[in-house]
């Protein structure tokens, strides 16, 4: 997730149960573009244990070639191919989900691609732009140029983050292609991915803005699988993870007010399960420094309610919106 999956970002993750391979931030590929000091941070600094996927996004097949040269010098598990971000200033550089109305170019890229990674290749994408004419088109081109695993968000571009999932589609994709698939899209959390790897016959899930909700699902949903207790985290322990992304996340140098902002991003979610009525949310947003706002997470968090369960689900109707101080995430 773009400006979310950094280096302090994962470490707070894997204190909590880290998934089994983490993507990175995407890297831009264009004319005089270089690998990201801060996303190279996150392949080499993460401490996790996990493998870590290096993700790009772009167009520019002989840039894309030179930056999968650069990238493969670092340790990194494979390279993946952003084919899906539906931030419209990401789309109408024909990048990310901008490449789904151009199966021509698609298939240019991949096949550079495939020619330039020894490795692993992967690649997410969505459904479509803003219908579904080309997925069958792009598939082919999946299983021609031999990619090694597919991740499909259930949603066209257009469809951003709050039209329905089409998990038949992704259950098509499954299919139709080769290659391991990942299903993506409303993953919420553990008793809904074993539902969505019957559903899809996918293999495996990912999931985004649900983790920074939950950071425990990944070892939730491994507990799950096991037939172990499932972990329950209190809304106590809420409180001590937005603890540590104030600390870590939020950049201490920035003014108070952007650095409440920041966290704010996380809260936005976070907050989806806090209380049923979305309170807490309301009342989140309208602090201005991160004194108030950490005054506010202990307010509904502590006291009497910090043994209560936080639930795995979060409440309907409530939605983690874009403020002027959360901007909109790109992730799957």
């Amino acid at each position: 997730m773009q400006d979310v999956t950094t280096t302090a970002f994962m470490q707070v993750i894997g204190r909590r149960g880290a998934p089994d391979w983490f993507v990175t931030e995407y890297f831009r590929v264009h004319e005089t573009s270089t690998p990201e000091e801060a996303i190279v941070d996150s392949i080499l600094n993460h401490a996790t244990g996990r493998p870590v996927f290096a993700q790009i996004i772009g167009e520019d097949v002989p840039h894309i070639v030179r930056t999968i040269h650069l990238l493969t010098r670092l340790p990194i598990a494979g390279i993946d191919l952003n084919m899906g971000c539906p931030a419209p200033k990401v789309y109408r550089k024909n990048v990310g989900g901008g490449l789904l109305r151009d199966p021509e170019k698609i298939d240019q890229i991949l096949g550079a691609m495939r020619a330039a990674i020894a490795g692993t290749f992967t690649v997410k994408m969505r459904i479509g732009f803003d219908g579904m004419q080309h997925f069958d088109r792009i598939l082919s081109l999946i299983a021609k140029h031999r990619v090694d695993l597919l991740t499909v968000h259930g949603r066209t571009v257009k469809g951003m983050y709050w039209s329905e999932v089409d998990y038949s589609a992704i259950a098509h994709a499954v299919r139709s292609v080769p290659c391991p698939v990942i299903a993506n899209g409303d993953v919420t959390s553990a008793q809904k991915a074993t539902h969505l790897l019957k559903e899809t016959g996918a293999w495996g899930m990912m999931m985004g803005r649900h983790a920074i909700r939950n950071p425990w699902v990944f070892r939730q949903w491994r507990e799950h699988q096991q037939g172990q207790p499932v972990y329950q985290p209190t809304l106590q322990d809420v409180r001590i993870y937005i603890q540590e992304l104030a600390e870590v996340c939020c950049d201490a140098a920035k003014a108070t007010e952007k650095q409440a902002g920041r966290l704010k991003k996380f809260l936005n979610f976070i907050g989806l399960a806090v209380d049923a009525e979305g309170k807490f949310l309301h009342a989140m947003r309208r602090t201005e420094t991160m004194r108030d706002l950490l005054q506010c997470c202990d307010e509904f968090l502590l006291g009497a309610q910090a043994s209560t369960h936080y639930p795995v689900e979060p409440y309907r109707g409530l939605v983690a919106r874009p403020t002027r101080e959360t901007q909109q995430t790109c992730e799957f």
